[in-house]
């Protein structure tokens, strides 16, 4: 069945939230979330969320919205487990009668969206605890255990592939070399919200103290009183350095910008060189890119 499904994209604070909820109620849309932090609850204005300062539910105006703030801070997915929950989604919407609209700024979420996912060999809870406890100990040590060609540095992505070693004795990348599978949306409209860089700065500069007074130093010690990995979210690391006297406030904010801003520009590198988009919208999108896109 080739149903019209899109991706909307692009680096943080683009505007792409609003595009889509704008084109979901065009197109009878859901919109499906694929963004790695947006989808913890508790932590809305860090990840800024649609659901920042909302009540937390299952449509805004109407418009259906899923996984977003379905997971605690407790627990942690794979991308299978990502792709798998992604693929019930977008099955619901179409079973629905309903426009499958996938958003959010995460890469490799969105390649495995596209592209599938390699096959992955099946890890026992003992090696999955032992690989988080090592990487939670000490980092460095646990990537010096994948390799030389390792260079993944986010905590998770490091821990999944030791729990690969510590389960077959073999990289990751072996697996990752396999012909991929499971691609949930191949043929899906691929839309690209990317503005200019100064305009992204603008924006960044200008949401993050809005953030702040949105509650987002509440959900910080969230973030600390639930043991969450705080490198995770952009955000989150600046506010708990906050709240345990690290920084004060204005370097925090300072800081805040500074990481948010660089994340933008590694988001333009892979959008630039790892995505392939239908259409590419260079500014802050507006009602008439809606009926454009139409």
């Amino acid at each position: 069945m080739n149903t019209m499904a899109y991706i909307i994209t692009g680096p943080t604070a683009s505007g792409k939230s609003d595009f889509a909820h704008a084109l979901a109620r065009k197109t009878n849309g859901t919109i499906i979330n694929c963004d790695s932090v947006q989808i913890y609850a508790g932590i809305e204005n860090i990840a800024a969320s649609p659901f920042a300062n909302r009540q937390i539910a299952n449509e805004i105006d109407g418009v259906p919205y899923r996984l977003f703030s379905v997971l605690p801070l407790t627990e942690q997915i794979s991308v299978v487990d990502y792709l798998n929950m992604a693929r019930n989604e977008y099955e619901n919407a179409i079973a629905n009668g309903r426009t499958p609209i996938f958003v959010g700024g995460t890469g490799y979420y969105i390649n495995a969206l596209v592209n599938g996912i390699s096959p992955m060999p099946d890890i026992s809870e003992k090696n999955r605890t032992k690989a988080r406890k090592l990487v939670e100990q000490d980092i460095d040590a646990a990537r010096k255990m994948l390799g030389g060609d390792f260079v993944a540095r986010d905590p998770q992505r490091v821990a999944r592939a030791l729990e690969v070693l510590l389960e077959t004795g073999k990289q990751i990348s072996e697996f990752q070399n396999m012909p991929r599978v499971g691609a949930v949306v191949p043929d899906a409209k691929r839309i690209l919200i990317n503005p200019s860089k100064d305009i992204l700065g603008e924006r960044i500069a200008k949401r993050i103290p809005q953030m702040i007074d949105g509650g987002a130093l509440a959900e910080a010690q969230l973030v600390i009183d639930s043991k969450w990995d705080e490198r995770r979210a952009i955000g989150a690391a600046q506010l708990c350095a906050y709240l345990r006297g690290e920084k004060d406030k204005d370097a925090c904010i300072t800081d805040w910008i500074n990481k948010t801003n660089q994340y933008a520009k590694r988001q333009r590198t892979w959008f630039r060189t790892q995505y392939n988009p239908d259409i590419v919208i260079d500014h802050v999108p507006c009602d008439a890119d809606v009926g454009a896109i139409l």
